[in-house]
């Protein structure tokens, strides 16, 4: 078997795959290619017919918004991604963003290594404190209530839910209060972590007037696709002071840079380069798992976390 891999993933995963096949990083004889392996490589039709023998697409984590599902489909080439083996590390980062953006620690640190301070405790630095505040979840899936579990029992966190993919009932089985509605989620919540997949549903489906809805302290995270909020519609909420702070981990372009979004001339807001799954730990899951899956198939087996 062979398969296309041009894209770090944790060594020993790697060492596992080119045990079990042949290893290419390149589609120079892509009649030979069995399965690719992408973490943000583009598989588009293009791509596909460059493999006319493709039998498996694997995902190195969840999101799938790189790969064109419909043309698989078609094709009846399975997609198999690995949904929970980053969970824990995308919410760990989502804990550390609202703990950020609460307590300007980034724009602490800078102001202090510019010497900016001219006493302990400034005044301006004064922050927000988690405990007994509102929760607000815009998508429950895995990581959303892993990061919901530990702001709970962590800060006493109340949490409500906005999923229109799960019942009332279901929802407060999780403990959570349901909305039916964004922006009257918003309204309610102190912190609002955004933790749905990039979809044409989910396509600004924070801008505008919900912008308008956020209370004044209320803190913002996005650790999940880029263009689920958007970008000039926050930019302008945060220089008016609507929301006192945003923390993004996804962005429109990425890497993100001040040159493709103004979001980074704000004090009040934190950036990082997509880096939720960035842990040893997440990167060795995912890693094991996608390799274990995509040879398994090729051996025979049926797609266990199939997509399409």
């Amino acid at each position: 078997m062979t398969v296309y891999l041009s894209e770090y993933i944790h060594p020993d995963a790697r060492k596992l795959l080119e045990e079990r096949a042949e290893v290419v990083s390149t589609f120079d004889e892509g009649e030979k290619v069995d399965a690719i392996i992408l973490r943000v490589l583009p598989v588009d039709a293009k791509v596909m017919d460059q493999c006319p023998n493709l039998k498996v697409i694997g995902k190195h984590g969840v999101g799938c918004n790189t790969i064109d599902l419909d043309e698989a489909k078609k094709r009846c080439i399975p997609v198999i991604n690995t949904p929970r083996a980053n969970t824990n590390a995308v919410a760990e980062l989502i804990v550390g963003l609202t703990l950020n953006a609460g307590r300007n620690i980034t724009l602490a640190h800078n102001m202090s290594q510019k010497g900016d301070f001219k006493t302990i405790a400034p005044r301006e630095m004064t922050g927000v404190e988690l405990s007994g505040k509102v929760l607000g979840l815009v998508g429950t899936g895995n990581i959303a209530r892993r990061a919901a579990e530990i702001l709970s029992k962590g800060f006493g966190m109340r949490v409500i839910g906005y999923d229109p993919y799960v019942t009332k009932e279901a929802m407060e089985q999780m403990g959570y209060e349901k909305y039916d509605e964004v922006n009257e989620l918003i309204r309610n919540a102190d912190i609002i972590n955004v933790s749905v997949p990039f979809t044409p549903e989910t396509v600004n489906l924070i801008s505008g007037d919900s912008f308008n809805c956020f209370k004044k302290d209320a803190l913002l995270i996005n650790a999940a696709r880029g263009g689920i909020v958007n970008e000039a519609g926050l930019y302008q909420a945060l220089k008016e002071g609507k929301i006192r702070a945003a923390a993004c981990d996804a962005f429109v372009e990425e890497p993100p840079t001040g040159a493709n979004t103004n979001l980074y001339e704000l004090d009040n807001f934190i950036g990082t380069p997509h880096i939720g799954a960035g842990t040893e730990e997440s990167l060795y899951r995912m890693g094991m798992e996608v390799v274990q899956e995509v040879t398994s198939i090729l051996d025979g087996a049926e797609p266990v976390h199939r997509v399409v």
